[in-house]
């Protein structure tokens, strides 16, 4: 059997980003997957039962630890010799797809599922621009996870179009959803969380799943909610995710109204988000940049329509006023106006709402996204 090495910089990719597709690809190649932190790794190796070697990356430019890496993971390379190298997240991609070419492996290929660079300038845009580009010049292939970042790609100039392909119709992963069903969450597990989280029944629940930054929009969120909070008696806010205070903190005004108003409701990353899905009425998910966002494929499985920022992968999945309401980023008073229109207008709601799910299962089955994938694998081998 072939050898397929897949690569991110931190193991929760692995598990959430690409989660089961590696168990999938067992099936036809030899997979290990690398990353860092090996106690964390391990655990992924066991949940996919498959081999994991541990490199130390890190999510900042640190350039000595950096060269660390890369020697490390050429050795391993040159050593292993995989038929395919695939590498996801920016760090990850820039050694792994170096590492690979110095290692002479024949399919270096490299997933963008966001840009963290499009919100940076001056001399720290600069050189990710160059790193962006060593990292492309090194790869095979580019598989950008959406249309919009397929453009962004090609107009920063970062490799040639021929290059570029992309999966399906977009998405890392796809979405399992039978998985996400709201079908599948019982209601004494949804009386039980409500009454945990102090929602009533006639509450109207907004909610957010992910990174709590500033990049995510979190700071807009808060502000609009603000405002419809004191419109609307019954609306919630319901903030699912952790923080990343060192990388990209949020303001200190909106910390305070997380931690102090009882109408905006915490709760620390879960393993099983489906049941917060269940109790909410509407995603809202105001992000500046992305690649495919994998939480608001998941809410349109669970049958939320959603509130997002008019950007690359957000439009693709929401078509504005068919299945959710598309905003610009940055933009509070927008959004303030979207969450008042999805709260007060019922029939517009209930709309969205009954096209939420039907959009997401004839677009974006995560089996669909594995065969093409493993379609574009088996093509390669042709190859060699």
């Amino acid at each position: 059997m072939k050898k397929l090495t897949r690569i991110t910089t931190v193991p929760i990719s692995l598990e959430k980003l690409l989660d089961n597709q590696l168990l999938f690809m067992k099936d036809y190649y030899e997979v290990t997957a690398i990353s860092s932190d090996k106690e964390n790794l391990e655990k992924v190796g066991k949940s996919q039962n498959i081999p994991v070697y541990t490199v130390d990356m890190t999510r900042k430019i640190t350039p000595w630890q950096d060269l660390k890496a890369l020697w490390q993971l050429y050795r391993y390379l040159k050593k292993e010799q995989p038929l395919i190298v695939h590498t996801h997240t920016p760090k990850a991609g820039t050694i792994g797809m170096i590492a690979s070419k110095l290692a002479g492996v024949p399919h270096r290929l490299h997933t963008v599922a966001g840009l963290p660079l499009l919100e940076t300038n001056g001399g720290k845009r600069k050189l990710l621009n160059f790193v962006e580009k060593i990292t492309y010049s090194c790869a095979s292939k580019i598989y950008p996870n959406s249309k919009g970042l397929k453009n962004i790609i090609i107009q920063e100039g970062f490799c040639k179009p021929e290059k570029i392909k992309i999966i399906a119709n977009g998405s890392t992963n796809g979405i399992d959803t039978q998985f996400f069903n709201p079908e599948k969450i019982s209601n004494e597990v949804l009386f039980q969380l409500k009454k945990t989280l102090g929602i009533h029944p006639d509450d109207f629940v907004f909610v957010y799943v992910g990174r709590l930054t500033g990049d995510k929009g979190i700071n807009e969120l808060v502000v609009a909610f603000q405002k419809i909070a004191l419109e609307f008696s019954s609306a919630k806010l319901l903030l699912v995710g952790f923080f990343e205070s060192e990388l990209d903190p949020l303001n200190k005004d909106t910390l305070f109204e997380i931690k102090d108003n009882e109408r905006v409701i915490f709760v620390p990353f879960q393993e099983d988000v489906r049941p917060y899905y269940a109790i909410s009425t509407t995603l809202v998910f105001p992000s500046y940049r992305e690649g495919f966002p994998n939480a608001v494929l998941e809410a349109g499985a669970m049958g939320l329509p959603s509130i997002v920022t008019n950007i690359n992968g957000c439009n693709e999945i929401i078509e504005d006023y068919k299945n959710g309401i598309l905003i610009p980023p940055k933009d509070p008073a927008a959004l303030f106006m979207a969450m008042k229109k999805i709260i007060s207008g019922t029939t517009m709601r209930s709309y969205l709402h009954q096209n939420a799910r039907p959009m997401v299962v004839s677009r974006f089955e995560q089996i669909v996204v594995w065969k093409a994938l493993l379609d574009e694998y088996q093509k390669l081998e042709g190859h060699v």
